[in-house]
């Protein structure tokens, strides 16, 4: 039994590695799974996003001097809740929460979905057993995005949100302890000659990476040529290509199914649509046509029923002058007969 087992591994990673070969990609795809948490996710690479939390974060934070990751996945308060995943959680020195999230495609209620996230490391704050007065830690939510929010598409020079509490009249923050921070990736459209602040160069980092051949002279910077030289995938492991390879596998897979039932809504859509469009046209058309007839035959019968009219009128209307005509020439002999006595 055992030889067949080694068989059949063999084969799977056989299959695995010639699967593998058609990844033509010098750098890892971020906006994977398994990518984002090779960058951001894992201990030995945290400074990289540390770097990127400090960028993003810098006029309201200052200097984060460092963070620790936490557990991403967090129960609800009860055992009815469900269970929030986070892609990566952290805290800083301070104490203060980070929740760093990707999302791929559009969602109805992806900022309902953000806001839910803000609770758990919200409510985990609550002290049991002793007196607490409700002071809180900081929360951040930073969601990198890889669409549009539909509201917003006309404007497409915004690409980032800073959203916190804040009074409608004044537009002041009313509380400043939890942020929600949203990066749309594809109104990003800078180049590299028009980067001009580091923030600006994770962004392009960070939606341009797979499609590069290797670390461009502007960004030759420590931190940007560790996340070069992490991401390289002719640098993993043999575990790492087979994960990354199988990560790849299923979001194209994922993608093509969601790309399958869009077409396929579409279509139906469509024809949906071009049914009701005849159904309604035929409705307007017998209207019309029914309107159109009724109106020409009336028309046509007035005209027709006056001709008929006007000839029947001038028929009877000779008989009369023949039956007069008669009688004037009775008379006439009536008088011409008294007249010869």
């Amino acid at each position: 039994m055992k030889p067949e087992k080694t068989k059949k591994t063999a084969n799977t990673k056989q299959n695995k590695k010639m699967y593998y070969e058609k990844i033509y990609d010098k750098y890892i795809d971020i906006f994977t799974d398994f990518g984002f948490k090779k960058l951001f996710g894992e201990e030995c690479n945290k400074d990289l996003l540390l770097d990127f939390l400090n960028e993003l974060l810098y006029e309201e934070q200052g200097h984060i001097v460092s963070i620790s990751y936490l557990k991403t996945e967090k129960l609800g308060i009860s055992q009815t809740s469900r269970n929030a995943i986070f892609d990566i959680y952290c805290e800083n020195e301070k104490g203060e929460k980070f929740i760093v999230e990707l999302q791929q495609t559009r969602q109805t209620f992806f900022k309902d979905r953000t806001l839910f996230y803000s609770t758990f490391p919200i409510v985990e704050q609550a002290k049991k057993g002793v007196t607490w007065d409700f002071e809180l830690k900081a929360v951040y939510i930073v969601a990198i995005l890889d669409f549009v929010f539909e509201e917003d598409s006309n404007n497409p020079n915004k690409y980032r949100y800073d959203v916190k509490l804040t009074d409608i009249e004044t537009h002041k923050v009313f509380y400043d302890k939890l942020t929600f921070i949203y990066l749309e990736m594809p109104k990003f459209t800078k180049e590299l000659d028009e980067l001009t602040t580091r923030f600006d160069k994770w962004m392009y980092v960070i939606k341009n990476l797979k499609r590069l051949d290797n670390l461009p002279d502007k960004l030759r910077e420590s931190i940007f040529e560790k996340m070069f030289a992490v991401a390289e995938i002719a640098k993993f492991s043999q575990e790492e290509y087979f994960r990354y390879a199988d990560n790849i596998k299923v979001e194209r897979d994922w993608r093509n199914c969601l790309a399958t039932a869009h077409s396929e809504a579409k279509a139906k859509g469509l024809a949906e649509g071009l049914q009701k469009g005849l159904q309604k046209g035929l409705q307007k058309g017998l209207a019309e046509g029914l309107e159109k007839g009724l109106e020409k035959g009336l028309e046509k019968g007035l005209e027709k029923g006056l001709e008929k009219g006007l000839e029947k009128g001038l028929e009877k209307g000779e008989i009369e002058r023949k039956k007069l005509q008669h009688r004037i020439e009775e008379l006439e002999r009536l008088l011409n007969n008294q007249n010869k006595v």
